[in-house]
């Protein structure tokens, strides 16, 4: 599963520390990538996800690995919720998070912190909706994460989670494959310092148990109702449960 598949193949760094480097190292970039690489999909994939939870009507949200924090913006612009707050174990991007917080004048809503998926600080039963976008595939250890998500939901809270998936069509699957594995790392080569971390992103893609395995996790920590709603002839993901 995706936790044999590490950023920098290091034998003494875990999973979890390889992942924290290697978007501590690619922070400055990350935005600018994820748009112009996807040519400004990525921004509609959010929106989509989001709007999943409008039935909802959270007022207290999670959004976990939340980067630079684009996921959580999209909740506060669609949602309105009365507090979001955003875990990542990346101070780099937590500090460009925290820059945008401050341009946006948004602190009143939305706090970061430095958090781990699998052992979140916070009570159980706690959150109406969490969210995670593009982070469930650097888990070191999915289950727990999913586990521990669940654990700080409240009892009829729903969770969003948008993730890149795998093209099963012809000629899309063939198209997207090559993207990946030779457009994507030559443009992270070329703008971002860290060599490797593009090189990473399609591996960690191809080893996500997706679709219904992955549906099938969140079933099995305790989910109920769980869906895989595919974006963009399946090129990504939005996955939804509740509690």
């Amino acid at each position: 599963m995706n936790e044999n598949i590490t950023p920098y193949r290091s034998e003494t760094a875990t999973k979890k520390e390889q992942v924290a480097t290697m978007f501590n190292n690619i922070s400055r970039t990350y935005d600018f990538l994820n748009h112009f690489m996807s040519m400004g999909i990525d921004i509609i994939w959010r929106k989509k996800a989001i709007r999943e939870l409008v039935a909802v009507k959270p007022e207290i949200m999670l959004d976990v690995a939340t980067g630079t924090g684009d996921f959580a913006f999209e909740a506060i612009n669609i949602l309105k919720p009365a507090t979001i707050i955003g875990v990542d174990i990346s101070e780099g991007m937590l500090e460009i998070a925290r820059k945008k917080i401050r341009e946006r004048n948004l602190g009143h809503v939305f706090s970061v912190q430095t958090g781990d998926s699998e052992r979140l600080h916070f009570k159980d039963d706690y959150f109406d909706a969490i969210t995670v976008a593009f982070g469930v595939r650097n888990y070191e250890h999915l289950e727990k994460g999913l586990a521990d998500m669940y654990r700080v939901l409240k009892p009829g809270g729903k969770i969003v989670i948008l993730e890149f998936s795998k093209p099963r069509r012809f000629p899309v699957k063939q198209g997207y494959n090559f993207y990946f594995k030779y457009v994507t790392p030559f443009l992270g080569k070329l703008f971002s310092k860290d060599n490797r971390a593009y090189t990473y992103l399609p591996e960690s893609v191809a080893a996500f148990p997706d679709g219904s395995d992955f549906t099938g996790l969140m079933d099995k920590v305790g989910f109920k109702n769980t869906m895989d709603r595919r974006l963009t002839f399946g090129i990504s993901a939005i996955y939804t449960g509740i509690k």
